[in-house]
């Protein structure tokens, strides 16, 4: 038997934070938390080795986040720091600390991330703390509230809402722990959907969708539950982009209820039937024994990948930065002279718009050397799953081929680990244009050098 524990903090920043960072809000601060923001740790061990997973209700962490966070979980905890995934939701209804347009609320907001660090690092302590025998299982669902979300204008123009014909990924994978008794643990959950169901108009805190996800799986199965967030780069909500706190409620309650359902059904068993006795009654009754054939894989293994990626030509840091502070005096301008809702809101999206460029820029000048970007495919095999993830938000094609290509059937593919880049889309997607394509990094050609590197990493160890 492998060894697992789980902990959990919360995260919940103080009212006024400053909040969300839509390029269509005109709010700058929350007035509340409709749920808690989390920090969910699973830490396994076996053999020798030791791993952690640590899901994060967050928008991102950034390339230099990520580093200081694992390193002060491997300080805290004597976990390698290569096998340690830091996982974050990508929750668009959160606090932010990055939007230099906001001002209202951005103490507080700081206040609050300095607790995220620190947060993370209990959680993984607790968890070590709280290790017991367990076995692991794996099982797949299927959920339809995500769609692709590059649909066409007449015109051909791309835009961020339902593409009917696109590719989409409704997989819901679920891995489970249990104890030696067969009482759980914890469940992991992957999905592909962008948590932007809340949008400009909501001023609530939310983790969106993974937080009521989370709530139904731990009320009907028991234990806690972790979320992955999948290859959503091209993943949006069917219903989103919205102010009704109830519609990310229903939606992640709609995937909650089909992971438990996924995860009341794994036996981390192979089992053959026994007929143990004919019991005379009204009618004769078969009493049965499904019976353990063996244990189940009690492997854990750890790989990490390093490959370079061809970068794209973006704009200079100079350029990005002169942009940006002329819309961000456009900005302060309009809303001194109180100008209607709807002239605040067209100067923020300019605002939010040059920001977007401004950190493109600097995602270019920090990450790129002699032309292309390194990440690293991390995979973490435990029993007969193994989890592999990608510091991107990569486009659910990627995913597919992973998947269907992967030695081991039981693969789940995630972006949004360990650091922040932005998109990575397929080939097919920078022909066609559009939001994505726009504001990556990456060039042509990156999607099938993510692809293998993730299936090295896979390789190494099954």
């Amino acid at each position: 038997m492998l060894n697992a524990g789980v902990g959990r903090v919360d995260i919940s920043p103080k009212i006024g934070v400053a909040h969300a960072g839509w390029g269509a809000q005109t709010h700058q601060v929350s007035v509340g938390n409709d749920m808690p923001l989390l920090v969910t740790a699973l830490v396994v061990k076996n053999h020798g080795v030791e791993l952690a997973i640590v899901d994060v209700d967050i928008g991102i962490f950034t390339n230099q986040q990520d580093r200081d966070i694992r390193d002060l979980i491997s300080e805290k905890s004597d976990i390698p720091f290569g096998n340690i995934r830091l996982a974050y939701t990508h929750t668009h209804s959160g606090p932010i600390t990055f939007g230099q347009w906001i001002k209202d609320g951005i103490d507080l907001a700081n206040e609050w991330w300095n607790t995220i660090p620190n947060a993370c690092a209990k959680a993984v302590v607790d968890a070590k703390a709280s290790m017991v025998p367990a076995r692991s299982g794996f099982g797949r669902g299927s959920c339809n509230i995500n769609i692709n979300r590059r649909p066409a204008r007449e015109n051909g123009e791309l835009f961020t809402g339902r593409n009917w014909d696109g590719f989409v990924d409704h997989d819901v994978d679920v891995v489970s722990f249990d104890d030696a008794n067969g009482d759980p643990i914890a469940t992991i959950v992957n999905y592909a959907m962008h948590p932007t169901i809340m949008g400009h108009e909501n001023e609530w805190v939310t983790p969106d969708f993974p937080g009521p996800m989370r709530s139904v799986v731990e009320h009907a199965v028991g234990g806690l539950c972790l979320f992955l967030q999948g290859a959503s780069g091209n993943q949006g909500p069917l219903d989103g982009f919205t102010g009704d706190l109830s519609v990310y409620r229903k939606a992640g309650s709609k995937l909650g209820a089909e992971a438990a359902r996924v995860r009341l059904n794994i036996d981390p068993f192979e089992r053959e039937e026994r007929l143990e006795k004919i019991l005379t009654s009204g009618a004769d009754l078969g009493i049965y024994t499904d019976v353990p054939k063996s244990e189940p894989d009690d492997t854990v293994a750890v790989s990490n990948v390093p490959v370079e990626l061809p970068a794209r030509e973006v704009l200079s840091l100079a350029e990005a930065e002169s942009i940006f502070a002329v819309r961000e005096s456009e900005l302060a301008d309009t809303r001194s002279s109180g100008a209607s809702e709807e002239d605040v809101a067209a100067a923020v999206s300019k605002v939010m718009r040059a920001n977007i460029q401004l950190s493109l820029a600097r995602l270019s000048e920090a990450n790129t050397k002699d032309g292309h970007i390194e990440i690293t495919a991390q995979s973490m095999r435990i029993g007969e799953t193994v989890l592999v993830s990608v510091p991107v938000e990569p486009f659910a094609e990627l995913a597919d081929s992973v998947k269907k290509r992967s030695g081991t059937k039981n693969t789940v593919f995630s972006g949004f680990s360990n650091g922040h880049i932005n998109y990575l889309a397929t080939d097919q997607a920078f022909e066609e244009g559009g939001y994505e394509v726009g504001v990556s990094v990456f060039a042509p050609g990156s999607a099938e050098l993510t692809i293998d590197a993730s299936l090295e990493a896979i390789d190494n160890i099954i």
